[in-house]
């Protein structure tokens, strides 16, 4: 079984589930495959990137069933949260403290993420530090 990151026209992503590569693409060709979004069979195979060796191992998820009208905010969410768990680092409680950091160029810039009180959140936005307030699940609930 392989795991296809998939795009739709519409700029919609998910995953697809496949027997191999080549059943990928007949499924394609055929328009056996439609966004659980907007339902368009216009559906492209996004590149993905090789995993090292002794990366840590995630649970995998059956396929989707295709969503319905009110499950589209909570997807649009979902996806939101999963790239950015993807793209950047966990600094936890230093978040603050790390934020003015690469604020302050005393650090290379680079994605981070991590924990703020309301007031430390607040603190870095006075200071013309862009912070957004996410719900990211814990760890051992990620996908």
């Amino acid at each position: 079984m392989i795991v296809f990151d998939l795009i739709c026209a519409a700029r919609h992503r998910f995953e697809g589930w496949f027997m191999s590569g080549e059943e990928f693409g007949r499924q394609r060709e055929q328009r056996l495959l439609s966004c659980p979004i907007c339902a368009t069979t216009e559906v492209e195979k996004l590149p993905t990137a090789k995993i090292k060796k002794g990366a840590e191992n995630e649970t995998v998820r059956p396929p989707a069933s295709p969503a319905q009208p009110h499950e589209k905010q909570a997807i649009a969410l979902a996806n939101f949260i999963d790239l950015v768990l993807k793209n950047t680092e966990d600094v936890g409680q230093a978040f603050p403290e790390e934020a003015r950091k690469i604020h302050y160029a005393e650090v290379p810039r680079r994605g981070i993420r991590g924990i703020a009180t309301r007031e430390e959140a607040a603190d870095l936005t006075d200071e013309g530090i862009e912070v957004l307030p996410l719900p990211v699940p814990l760890r051992s609930d990620w996908h």
